[in-house]
């Protein structure tokens, strides 16, 4: 990675996973591989990501913590484009209702549209889902609306809470059963509010911990909670699940996650990520609840 060179996320089209850069009018795409050495340190301060693929117009400095890496401007911007805002209530595209779930009492509802396929529930981390309905986008609004409050599920479920429940999934058929009994409690309500317009879709349940790596990697410990100047983070990658990269780091490091969001709008420049790794930036202990002070 030459110097220069900006994070701009983290993506799941297919079955690996993506880090994107950007340095000026140039973008360039690293798919990720389970073994591989990934390191980089952080040179400078975090610049805004701009919004809808734009540059930031102020070349904002933006929260070392924030997941957002957005100026309030240019996080209004990129809001009013979405669907989650409700402002595209025109969109002619087919969306998709989806029941995700991300551990044991961790399940949402949500919409997202067809072209997409599942990379959506890639990109959250679900660990399973099953699609429910699909139809215009303010009939799967609407269902999604009427599924939230009829099954008691969030509309969001924060990542940290996601991360705690990883090192602690239950077998393949347990987490079938439980994504199985939620989407029999929720096609159960058709005739009670779902929209004539939404078709129902038939019981899959996908299940990503194979994918995810989380079936052959340790547990993780701890969690990168921002980044600094000169700060570095190198490992081996052993597993990923949405925004976060599992890195290994020998010699008593353990596991560290790495959430993606973190590391957009920063510079980034490659070091090595052979032998033991790595890691000079601040923690948090996801295991214990315990905050580790200073640098790791």
């Amino acid at each position: 990675m030459a110097g220069g060179w900006r994070c701009t996320g983290l993506w799941w089209p297919g079955d690996a996973p993506e880090l994107g850069w950007g340095r000026g009018g140039d973008r360039r795409v690293s798919v990720l591989a389970y073994g591989a050495g990934l390191g980089f340190r952080a040179v400078g301060e975090r610049h805004c990501v701009g919004a809808r693929g734009n540059a930031c117009p102020l070349g904002a400095v933006v929260s070392v913590r924030g997941t957002g890496a957005r100026c309030p401007e240019c996080a209004r911007l990129d809001r009013a484009h979405s669907v989650a805002a409700d402002t595209l209530l025109d969109d002619p595209r087919t969306y998709r209702v989806y029941l995700a779930w991300f551990g044991p009492g961790l399940v949402k509802v949500g919409i997202t549209r067809e072209e997409r396929g599942g990379a959506r529930l890639r990109e959250q981390g679900a660990v399973a889902f099953t699609w429910l309905g699909r139809g215009p986008l303010m009939a799967a609004r609407r269902t999604e609306e009427v599924l939230r409050a009829a099954l008691g599920v969030p509309d969001r479920i924060p990542y940290a809470r996601k991360r705690g429940v990883r090192g602690q999934l239950p077998g393949a058929q347990e987490r079938f059963g439980e994504v199985a009994e939620l989407y029999g409690r929720a096609v159960r309500l058709e005739g009670g509010g779902w929209p004539e317009s939404l078709e129902r879709i038939g019981l899959e349940v996908v299940d990503h911990v194979g994918m995810f790596g989380l079936d052959r990697a340790p547990v993780a410990a701890r969690a990168v909670s921002e980044l600094v100047d000169g700060g570095v983070v190198a490992g081996r990658l052993v597993a990923a699940a949405g925004p976060d990269l599992h890195l290994a780091v020998d010699g008593g490091g353990g596991v560290v996650v790495l959430d993606t969001r973190l590391i957009t709008g920063w510079e980034l420049t490659a070091v090595s990520a052979d032998g033991a790794g790595d890691v000079r930036v601040p923690l948090i202990d996801i295991g214990g609840g315990g905050v580790q002070g200073g640098l790791f």
